[in-house]
């Protein structure tokens, strides 16, 4: 029992923590400054899930839970493509306004100048069993560009943003990738606010 406890705990241990990286990676973060308000938009083009395409990832799921249950995958499938406009996206928005409300910066579309495009690569959907569990997480690539002008500002990258949820009650897939994009909002903002000195 001892050596079973402690291969899980290496388990959990060994699929739950791996550094968020946030780069710019060309491009300056200047004209943002004095901005009030920041635009945002959201892609899902091309992107990996797990180590399936994500239309090969969506069949294969579709499939085997729809032959456990009929109706069920597709309902699967609903939430999936849902989940992004209801569940995702907000919470990324929801941490970045949180961390950028003391330096006076919003997300929103009235007033902003600048609008960033975040596409999401790769998102790992992650998995818990009880005894065994691994995060989700989301590489996002972004570029900000002038609204009116349609300049292409900066590229920035965001890499294995991933949240730890320590209740271990994680068990919808959708729950868990929500906290990696809430993670990004709010790593985000403190890149935006430290690196590029928004709101100083």
């Amino acid at each position: 029992m001892k050596k079973f406890l402690t291969f899980s705990m290496f388990c959990f241990l060994s699929m739950s923590f791996y550094a968020q990286s946030i780069t710019l990676t060309s491009g300056s973060l200047d004209p943002l400054k004095g901005e009030k308000v920041i635009k945002f938009e959201f892609t899902y083009d091309e992107m990996i899930v797990g180590k399936l395409t994500e239309q090969e990832y969506v069949d294969k799921k579709v499939a085997d839970y729809n032959n456990k249950e009929a109706g069920r995958g597709d309902e699967w499938h609903k939430n999936w493509v849902e989940d992004r406009g209801n569940r995702f996206e907000p919470k990324f928005l929801e941490l970045f306004d949180k961390y950028m409300e003391d330096v006076g910066v919003a997300s929103g579309d009235e007033g902003a100048n600048y609008v960033i495009v975040f596409n999401t690569e790769f998102t790992e959907p992650g998995f818990n069993v009880g005894v065994v569990r691994r995060n989700a997480s989301i590489d996002m690539s972004g570029k900000i560009l002038h609204i009116e002008s349609g300049d292409h500002i900066a590229s920035i990258k965001i890499k294995n943003a991933s949240a730890n949820s320590f209740s271990g009650m994680d068990f919808d897939t959708g729950y868990r990738i929500q906290e990696s994009y809430a993670k990004a909002g709010r790593e985000f903002a403190k890149f935006l606010i430290k690196k590029g000195r928004i709101g100083n």
